[in-house]
């Protein structure tokens, strides 16, 4: 870096992805006495370089994705310095000095993806912290007094550590707008906390052993929470303090133990988006049809029929995406078809016989997987030619081709000829069948085209209209390609700034992968990697890549092809996209990771369906009473066997109460 005059005058510095493996830095960096910010992210640096103690005006600085094992240097000496992000390094406890908590200034501390065990020592001095993130690391403990200091916070993340349980102190943090706490074992936490965080909007507890008895009785202060996700718990129903939150957008409880949902989730009036799949519900109550601003409804792996989703969810007029895949569905009903925005409807593996024939209705529809249902037959098309029912293909060779049939069967559907292909037979013997139906269609046919010719030709004759004025428009030309909002998928920055970006595919779309995992490809995954760079003449262009894993599956495959080209469009790029396969990737796409790809078993589970093996716990029940019966649990041993009442075993009681009414089903019941 040659030294220039206008050195002083710069504010800011990005050398990422630059190679000081060998202690080299730029010297001239330290006459640069007006820079505010300094990015080294990916340069190899194993310690702070001795330059950063001239830059006194410093505010933000980030050495991210590096090998360094310790911030001790010049960083105290800094008098302005405001956020420090250390992610992705080798720090360990002993790596964070104590002294850049006294730093009057610093604001925002980012040591997530370490090795720390512990919290850093003095960290709660720091009374102007507002951004806190120490997740992905080992820690085991909180210490009391962390949080008595920093009650300024803003955005906390303790995430992937080893926490079981929570200060009483956090309920000082009543400014605290971002909580996540996701993958820990917080078994003895009872969130107790949680009420006095009046400013909270996300809360984030998945994976975190929550249960009907450590969820706090009522949120109702928290009239901001807007975000909540419990997914990946033991919740065997929805948690009666987040019926009080009014202001929900987003809740997901996926991946528990729910079988019925109360009629108060009608509350939820601000709610968008709703998941509740890998669950055991049979049935949705009606108050969901009063959800009037839902947009997203997830309901896969469940148990619902068609009795289970009321009539009334064509009521749902925002309804976007439905997605009720791996049920016992054999219909649905026709008010879905009325829900005029759904673009997405996955109903893959179901029992479906038919559709309504109001599906044609749908004119937004883009994604209509109805895949793995072998009894279905597609309703007929409208007759009227003219309307714009047609973005969907109906017909049986893209159904066969959808659910993945070889192309000789599918050749045979649309009238190829394979005859060794036991569905191409079929085929033929279905065509003789109906040959003599198909001798009076024809004939038919022949009689009115005879007719319009004998109108034409009456018509020219008499010089006022000729043939082809009259001729209608083919129903394609009418139709138009529906327009796609990218930015559901990608961020408005993406393109912007010449670096690597890599996506995976997770249930159909595209989930931005962290620095730290690329060029690390699970076997069973799909991914898009953009490279964006500067061409000779300093303009922006880009190079998109697909790579498809060698046992992805079919849904990933195609998501990758599809969002890659979508994300073509997306930046207006001249440039194709690439297909890439594992085990033989081109050269310039190793290059993209600097010849450092590496290969992980497993990967995410598909989008069309899971399957979760069922686990049956033993629990012991008395029940007793005469007009208003009641069961209570009691311990698992001879001495709770009371020969004044009724005890139940059941593996996997599930007790739903009808009135006075109490029906106990789902597993083989004995009464002792």
């Amino acid at each position: 870096m040659a030294a220039t005059g206008v050195l002083p005058f710069i504010r800011g510095v990005d050398l990422s992805g630059n190679d000081f493996k060998g202690g080299y830095f730029p010297e001239h960096v330290k006459s640069m006495s007006s820079l505010r910010w300094l990015k080294l992210n990916r340069t190899g640096l194993c310690y702070l370089p001795e330059e950063l103690s001239s830059l006194q005006k410093l505010e933000h600085l980030s050495v991210s994705h590096n090998s360094l094992t310790t911030l001790h240097g010049e960083l105290s000496s800094l008098p302005n310095l405001r956020a420090v992000v250390a992610r992705a390094n080798n720090l360990k406890n002993s790596g964070v000095p104590d002294d850049i908590f006294q730093l009057d200034d610093l604001s925002v501390l980012d040591l997530s993806f370490n090795q720390l065990t512990e919290i850093p020592r003095d960290l709660e001095n720091s009374r102007n912290m507002l951004v806190l993130n120490l997740s992905h690391n080992s820690i085991d403990n909180i210490p009391n007094q962390l949080f008595i200091n920093l009650t300024d916070l803003l955005y906390l993340d303790l995430s992937d550590n080893k926490l079981d349980s929570l200060p009483p102190q956090m309920r000082r943090l009543v400014h605290l707008q971002t909580l996540i706490l996701n993958n820990n074992p917080l078994m003895h936490a009872q969130l107790r906390q949680l009420p006095a965080m009046v400013a909270l909007q996300t809360l984030h507890l998945r994976n975190t052993q929550r249960t009907q008895s450590n969820m706090p009785t009522s949120l109702e202060g928290l009239t901001n929470l807007a975000d909540v996700d419990l997914s990946c718990n033991d919740l065997t129903r929805v948690p009666e303090c987040l019926y009080s939150l009014a202001n929900l957008k987003r809740l997901n409880l996926s991946s528990n133990q729910v079988s019925e949902l109360s009629l108060c989730i009608d509350q939820w009036i601000q709610l968008e988006t709703l998941n509740l799949s890998r669950n055991q519900l049979t049935s949705l109550p009606s108050a969901v049809c009063k959800l009037s601003k839902l947009k997203k409804l997830y309901l896969n792996s469940n148990k619902l029929d068609f009795d289970g989703v009321p009539s009334g969810v064509g009521k749902l007029s925002n309804l976007v995406e439905f997605m009720a895949a791996n049920n016992n569905l054999e219909l649905i009903p026709e008010g879905l078809c009325r829900c005029g925005k759904l673009k997405k409807l996955v109903l893959n593996k179901n029992r479906l016989v038919t559709l309504p024939e109001a599906i044609h209705f749908l004119t937004d529809l883009e994604v209509l997987d109805v895949r793995e249902n072998p009894n279905l037959v597609m309703p007929p098309k409208p007759v009227d030619r003219a309307a714009e029912w047609y973005n969907i293909d109906f017909s049986l060779q893209n159904q066969l081709r959808l659910a993945g049939a070889s192309p000789a069967t599918v050749a045979a559907a649309g009238g190829g000829n394979s005859p060794r292909d036991p569905m191409a037979r079929k085929m033929r013997l279905r065509r003789r069948k109906d040959s003599s139906q198909d001798d009076q269609a024809k004939q038919v046919l022949k009689g009115m085209s005879d007719v319009a010719q004998e109108k034409n030709k009456s018509i020219e004759e008499n010089g006022d209209m000729k043939y082809s004025d009259l001729k209608s428009k083919r129903w394609d030309k009418n139709l138009e390609k529906p327009p796609l909002n990218y930015s559901e998928f990608f961020t408005e920055d993406v393109g912007h700034i010449p670096g690597v970006t890599v996506w995976q595919i997770e249930n159909f779309l595209p989930v931005q992968v962290e620095e730290a995992f690329h060029g690390k490809f699970y076997e069973a995954d799909c991914y898009i990697v953009l490279k964006t760079f500067l061409d000779d003449n300093g303009a922006l262009n880009w190079q998109i890549y697909y790579w498809i894993g060698q046992e992805a599956t079919l849904d990933k495959k195609a998501g990758s092809a599809i969002h890659s080209v979508n994300l073509r469009n997306y930046l207006g790029a001249e440039c194709r996209t690439i297909r890439e396969e594992m085990g033989d990737e081109s050269e310039e796409f190793s290059a993209v990771f600097d010849n450092e790809i590496s290969y992980i078993e497993g990967g995410s589970a598909s989008g069309f369906y899971t399957v979760e093996d069922t686990q049956y716990p033993t629990r012991l029940y008395r029940v007793y009473g005469k007009k208003n019966i009641r069961m209570e649990s009691v311990p698992l041993k001879a001495a709770s066997l009371d020969p004044r009442h009724i005890t139940i075993w059941n593996p996997t009681l599930v007790c739903r109460m009808e009135g006075s009414i109490t029906t106990l089903c789902q597993a083989p019941v004995s009464i002792l």
